[in-house]
């Protein structure tokens, strides 16, 4: 962490300078959670331009909030709270703008049942959040013979008709972006990383790596121009895949028309006692063992509750079979975290299907991580009025106990504790 008002390093503990600071070490923690936000607002928007949508006012206050944020030209601790709400609305834009992008160019995602197996042959891995740079590469591989696979943020890209029609996507493997340089290790595949969380490679795998897009990694050959020629000639020099069926099945491809054409039997359910309680819990994966507690949360969840998901955090629990409540599935997963828009405009539908402000819904979230695009979601959800949300399950690097306070006091923020005295504290015992 860096104090702008001292111009010194700190070492994320905020400002050290005597006399000079007090407030201004939240300051500078309010401009580096804002820097976080700025990063995933970008990220969205750079997905959204592939496709060819972009949005002039979100860009102007990329560049408002960076100039005030990176050349020192306000201190003030409320204003800095309020950039941050004005961040989360324009994510909200944003997030609806990528949205919009790829439906119109790929259709709208319906539920699809995803093998997590290997087929027999030559294949190539694809990981980020890029449907652009996946489609592209499923177009070049067409008739190739070439298997396709995603990982992690791309898992959702199997849901959408104009990225499913191709055959030789054939699966997902792995979870989410922390098991890659154990999983790149284990499999002789040509990898592309399109967007970001692509670690430094191993040995193993350096020479079947390839980026594109704003991914760049040292000695790693690069991309330009969604021209795959490469990764596909990499993928033919390597041998060929053993069929490895799998028990794990994972469903995805939950839009927001899929869930809402369930209005009527969602509010019968509701009314029936038959549905307690929804939860929606996702987010940002980590390797933190503390991640375990959004799988024992949702196994100890009762079978009258649904839990909507996005993001890879939802790559700790999926793998579960928690079946159906009369039809409607208790694990829906809604996609990649800029899907957040999606569970947003759910629980604003179900907000008028109850007559009842979405606070008062028996609707829960539960976050995991907060950094960049999550950070960017998290404000979102509180420019939105959205109270009672449970983060964890570590507090971000950027909140202390004056932001906490304030989180709290302000939002209603909950941190998580216990899987089982968080859930009987939301829905009983």
């Amino acid at each position: 962490m860096f104090c702008y008002q001292c111009a010194q390093a700190t070492k994320g503990i905020g400002c050290t300078v005597k006399g000079t600071c007090g407030k201004d070490a939240t300051v500078a923690r309010l401009q580096d959670n804002l820097i976080f936000a700025l990063k995933g607002i970008s990220a969205y928007l750079y997905h959204a331009r592939e496709l060819g949508y972009t949005d002039s006012e979100i860009d102007a206050f990329l560049e408002k909030a960076l100039y005030t944020t990176l050349t020192n030209v306000n201190f003030d601790l409320e204003d800095f709270v309020k950039l941050a709400i004005e961040a989360g609305e324009m994510n909200v834009r944003a997030m609806k703008l990528l949205k919009e992008a790829h439906i119109k160019t790929y259709g709208e995602p319906t539920p699809v049942k995803v093998r997590t197996g290997t087929v027999k042959g030559r294949g190539i891995l694809v990981t980020g959040h890029s449907l652009k740079a996946l489609e592209e590469l499923l177009k070049q591989t067409d008739g190739t013979g070439i298997n396709v696979y995603t990982h992690s943020e791309l898992l959702p890209a199997h849901g959408y008709p104009g990225i499913r029609k191709y055959k030789h996507l054939v699966g997902n493997l792995g979870i989410s972006w922390r098991d890659q340089r154990v999983l790149f290790s284990k499999y002789p595949l040509a990898i592309l990383g399109t967007s970001n969380c692509v670690l430094i490679p191993r040995e193993e795998y350096r020479d079947r790596l390839f980026t594109a897009g704003p991914v760049k990694l040292p000695g790693i050959p690069y991309i330009s121009d969604y021209d795959y020629k490469p990764v596909i000639e990499k993928a033919r020099s390597l041998p060929e895949l053993k069929e490895e069926p799998s028990d794990v099945v994972l469903t995805t491809g939950f839009s927001k028309s899929v869930v809402l054409s369930l209005e009527d039997e969602i509010k019968e359910l509701v009314e029936a006692g038959k549905i307690r309680h929804f939860f929606l819990v996702g987010g940002c994966d980590s390797p933190l063992r503390k991640m375990e507690y959004y799988r024992e949360f949702v196994k100890l969840l009762p079978k009258d509750t649904v839990i909507l998901t996005l993001g890879c955090g939802k790559f700790r629990f999926n793998d579960l079979d928690l079946g159906d409540i009369d039809g409607v599935p208790r694990l829906i997963d809604l996609g990649q975290c800029n899907d957040a828009i999606v569970a947003i405009e759910i629980a604003e539908a179900l907000s008028k299907l109850f007559n009842a402000d979405v606070n008062d819904l028996p609707l829960t979230l539960v976050l995991c991580w907060m950094e960049q695009k999550a950070v960017a979601i998290f404000w979102s959800l509180l420019s939105l009025g959205i109270r009672g949300i449970y983060l964890g399950p570590i507090l971000p690097p950027w909140v202390n106990d004056e932001i906490l306070k304030m989180l709290k006091e302000s939002y209603d923020v909950k941190l998580v504790s216990e899987p089982k005295e968080d859930m009987e504290r939301i829905i009983g015992g």
